[in-house]
């Protein structure tokens, strides 16, 4: 009897429907519609997922968007669920007409007759079991949902909050977690699936109830192929196929990343990166596979940058956030630790700058005393003397520490400060030479901001994350781009480690004292890639050194991040490998010790270029078609004899006066160089007409 006083209630609701205003319920209860509490998002710079939290109460809450979910996936949904969805007013009368009678004649409930918009008021009203009255609330709160929402809007909230087993809500997160996809890339047996799911989430779950889950997508292909939706040959292949087994993790690239911003803006729901999810992908797969070949308690730490831009494309802080063993949640991308010999190439850099050394110019690489400190190579041996491309390419230490002695440590710490990236020092010590060696504190992400500079003709943007950050204009410098393109020209010949491609970058290497911390950083045209390997504990990992255990991970990494490798710009005016038999005298040996000159140097003031000025037009005649007139070169200070050198290319002859002429051969931008007899220069910048 008391079905058959449902069934009878529910024909009496049935011919209320269409009389009953909503007019006052509306005002008296309005339907509970506030939205429930989402997961916060960490994007990537074309808006894919990076990492994802758990909403407040404690479910993987996404929002769907229909725009983005498979077609075939709605078309079944709505198919299986509610045929009539797009023209019924929230009640579908002849599905319920059709519960009432089925009830009548079996007895039982056969079918429900609930609408998606039914289903809707049951997700944001949870009913406590199944009545009579229960099914009239729904019904009421269907016919209000749908005089507020859109029928867009209607799916997109059922398809967000409707369950999927477990701690798992709206399509997305299911989507995510039992086939580790983003909805739009669902395969029909998937889609069948997730639209069998919602109606029973816990007996229906794949991880646990494998075979009931199987049913029921079977159920739902088969009724898809009656309705015509999808054809049977298709129906065929996707109930052979293989059901997921288990649940997967959410996505959690860029971990370390991802909780910094998050604790930065914790009342913003989504964070939009400047990271590439792809080389993100890819940088941390070959991390945690290095780090298994480099033992037990070893982590690798990645950033990867654009140069030109100084946004982040990816960044590694250990080789797996979940990874106990290895200290995975500590992110080694920010940490300080001993640089080694990464710093050297901008040692190298001050000297080409400050015309104290070409690359073929010869210097000593012999023991040597500086005040006290006598730094020693690597390997304990010693070459005699070597080029300084060679001295470069070899990371030897003696030379780097005789150019450290002569450019000052203190105008080093200088330009990596104007860069942004100061090293760390003990508190109130003055600069000295172990810097050059890695006596100081630096951070991975420190070090690839630097070397930007060096990737972008000298001048160094700010790393950054957010996608809405700003660029400055005017980005500061840490090296002329003569003086990058001779570091870089120098460590693009340097020959990548074992069974790694020619992949045509500029790399350098770095180990610090005691095999605590392997380095190795490499750029191209534009893209900058740094690679931290070590404890985090600060443990030596005996044999551990930055070309045996960095410079491989810094080859695999450019290789697997899918970064286009961009060429090297061209020389700069003013930039040029000279041969040694083509280096003016002075430039032939290096003589600069002990930040002054050696015995018998001159007194005499550093050279300086009084004509032309720096940034001078000059009318030689090209504009108005003559013969081109020779320029007047003048200088003050100095000792003779005086070399020249015009965009690079020195002058014939060698000049004791400090007076010269040049012809120039052709109109544009030309750089003037001179140098004395002491290796000191000075240049100027001037514009021909």
């Amino acid at each position: 009897m008391r079905r058959v006083a449902m069934a009878a209630g529910l024909a009496a609701l049935l011919a209320i429907g269409g009389v009953v205003t909503l007019d006052r319920l509306d005002a008296a209860y309005p339907p509970p519609l506030d939205p429930a509490p989402l997961s916060v998002e960490v994007l990537d710079r074309d808006g894919a997922l990076l990492r994802a939290y758990a909403a407040s109460d404690g479910r993987w809450r996404l929002p769907a968007d229909i725009d983005t979910l498979d077609p075939q996936f709605l078309k079944m949904l709505v198919a299986y669920e509610d045929k009539r969805f797009w023209s019924h007013p929230g009640v579908d009368m002849r599905a319920l007409g059709r519960a009432a009678l089925q009830l009548l004649r079996n007895g039982r409930i056969v079918s429900g007759g609930s609408t998606l918009s039914m289903q809707l008021a049951r997700l944001t009203e949870p009913r406590a079991a199944r009545s009579f009255s229960a099914k009239f609330r729904q019904i009421a709160r269907a016919l209000q949902i749908e005089r507020r929402l859109s029928k867009r809007e209607i799916l997109e909230r059922y398809l967000t909050l409707a369950p999927y087993g477990g701690n798992l809500e709206g399509v997305r997160a299911a989507s995510l977690a039992w086939f580790g996809k983003e909805p739009h890339k669902l395969g029909l047996e998937e889609a069948a699936l997730l639209v069998a799911l919602p109606q029973s989430p816990e007996a229906r779950r794949p991880d646990r109830h494998p075979q009931a889950a199987k049913a029921a997508r079977d159920r739902v292909l088969a009724r898809m192929a009656g309705a015509g939706v999808i054809i049977e040959s298709e129906v065929a292949r996707a109930s052979d196929a293989k059901l997921a087994g288990r649940r997967l993790p959410m996505p959690a690239h860029a971990a370390h990343l991802a909780d910094a911003v998050v604790q930065a803006e914790p009342d913003e729901r989504v964070h939009r990166l400047t990271i590439s999810r792809r080389a993100q992908a890819g940088l941390e797969e070959v991390a945690a596979r290095a780090a298994r070949g480099l033992g037990p308690r070893v982590s690798v730490a990645m950033v990867l940058a654009d140069a030109q831009t100084g946004a982040v494309l990816a960044r590694v802080g250990s080789a797996g956030y979940f990874n106990a063993a290895r200290a995975g949640w500590i992110d080694m991308s920010v940490a300080e630790r001993s640089p080694g010999s990464t710093l050297k190439p901008f040692i190298y850099g001050l000297a080409f700058e400050e015309g104290l050394v070409m690359q073929e110019t010869m210097i000593e690489d012999r023991p040597g005393n500086f005040s006290g400190y006598r730094p020693r190579n690597f390997d304990m041996a010693y070459q005699g003397d070597v080029s300084v491309r060679t001295a470069l390419q070899m990371s030897l230490n003696v030379p780097t520490i005789r150019l450290l002695d002569a450019v000052g440590p203190v105008r080093l710490v200088a330009r990596m400060r104007r860069a942004g990236v100061p090293p760390a020092l003990p508190p109130g010590e003055t600069p000295g030479l172990a810097i050059g060696l890695g006596g100081a504190g630096l951070t991975l992400e420190g070090l690839v901001q630097l070397y930007g500079g060096l990737a972008n003709r000298g001048r160094v943007r700010p790393l950054h994350y957010l996608d809405d950050a700003e660029i400055a204009a005017h980005p500061p410098s840490v090296l002329t781009p003569q003086a990058t393109w001779q570091v870089a020209d120098i460590l693009s010949g340097v020959a990548p480690p074992k069974d790694a491609p020619r992949l045509g970058i500029a790399y350098k290497t770095g180990t610090s004292y005691g095999y605590r911390d392997a380095w190795s950083v490499g750029y191209d045209g534009r893209h900058v890639l740094g690679v931290w390997a070590g404890r985090p504990d600060g443990g030596a990992v005996p044999g551990l050194t930055g070309y045996l255990a960095a410079a491989p991970i810094l080859f695999e990494a450019f290789s697997r991040s899918g970064v286009g490798l961009v060429p090297f710009p061209p020389a700069p005016a003013g930039a040029i490998r000279l041969a040694a038999s083509d280096l003016p005298f002075p430039m032939r040996r290096f003589s600069v010790s002990g930040g002054g000159f050696r015995a018998g140097a001159p007194v005499e003031p550093a050279p300086e270029i009084v004509f032309p000025p720096q940034g001078a037009r000059i009318d030689v005649g090209l504009a108005r078609g003559a013969r081109v007139m020779p320029l007047a070169l003048k200088i003050n200070g100095g000792r003779a004899p005086f070399r020249w050198l015009a965009n690079g290319e020195p002058l014939p002859d060698a000049y004791r006066r400090r007076r010269a002429s040049w012809v120039p051969d052709g109109g544009g931008a030309s750089t003037l160089t001179v140098i004395d007899a002491a290796g000191r220069s000075a240049s100027v910048d001037v514009f021909l007409e």
